[in-house]
């Protein structure tokens, strides 16, 4: 073999298995620090308002009811801004992302890897997601967490801290672009990267809420872990009742 091919071979050897290895660290750090509870005791037990994290397997939004006596949401997101124009929704969905992920990647088939380039290594701007329901269920992908009026109102804060405004103070709207009939999208704030991701996002508003969230993940299975996770509390009920019940089943029964 030429040494310069040789050579050759060795570098890319050497750079796939450096880019194996931090994709490794990577996954691992993520698993490792979703792990750690932030706010894993609710300091205000109030529970005013119910709201939602929502995934679709891959990207977390925040769910909370379109209107309150808190905020109206489509003062700042109005209904008209949706192909459908249907003011009949109930609940508001709230995502932030990159910008080319979001309105060049519906779907993973048409993922280019410039985008996905520009999005882990911040070179590309970010957008807010917005999407309308009718109802909300809870399912796998879909957990109720109830809060207080001013944990509310600080997660009200966090969300409209994300969006871009014009000079009249409204959100920049991205026309043109919806993944159906009761969504759009907005210009945001920060940059998209592969530390600060959209889950990162989602996770944050939850702790700038007093919510229970992670200490830092880049994946929608680090947030879902700490509301599916069994605390002490939960075990130990848990056992109490099975003593309960083997006590009752081994108990001899009255004769009536």
């Amino acid at each position: 073999m030429h040494p310069g091919v040789k050579t050759a071979l060795k570098i890319t050897g050497y750079t796939l298995g450096s880019l194996v290895a931090v994709a490794g660290l990577y996954v691992a750090s993520s698993f490792a620090l979703s792990r750690i509870p932030v706010n894993a005791q609710d300091q205000d037990p109030a529970e005013d308002v119910d709201i939602y994290i929502l995934s679709n397997g891959v990207h977390t939004d925040i769910v909370t009811p379109v209107r309150t006596r808190y905020i109206d949401w489509t003062t700042l997101v109005p209904f008209d801004n949706t192909p459908a124009r249907d003011a009949s929704a109930q609940y508001v969905g709230f995502g932030w992302g990159d910008k080319g992920f979001y309105l060049d990647t519906p779907t993973w088939a048409e993922l280019k890897a410039s985008t996905a380039f520009k999005a882990m290594f911040h070179l590309s701007s970010s957008a807010m997601h917005v999407t309308f329901h009718q109802t909300m269920r809870e399912s796998e992908s879909c957990v109720r967490i109830r809060i207080s009026q001013e944990e509310y109102q600080r997660l009200i804060a966090y969300i409209k801290a994300s969006f871009d405004y014009d000079a009249q103070g409204r959100p920049f709207y991205i026309q043109g672009h919806s993944y159906g009939q009761h969504d759009s999208f907005y210009e945001a704030q920060r940059t998209y990267s592969f530390l600060y991701t959209c889950n990162t996002w989602a996770n944050n508003g939850l702790k700038a809420s007093g919510q229970k969230a992670c200490f830092w993940t880049a994946f929608d299975s680090g947030i879902f872990y700490q509301y599916r996770r069994k605390g002490p509390n939960v075990v130990r009920n848990a056992a109490k009742s099975v003593v309960r019940q083997g006590y009752a089943a081994a108990r001899p029964k009255r004769s009536r």
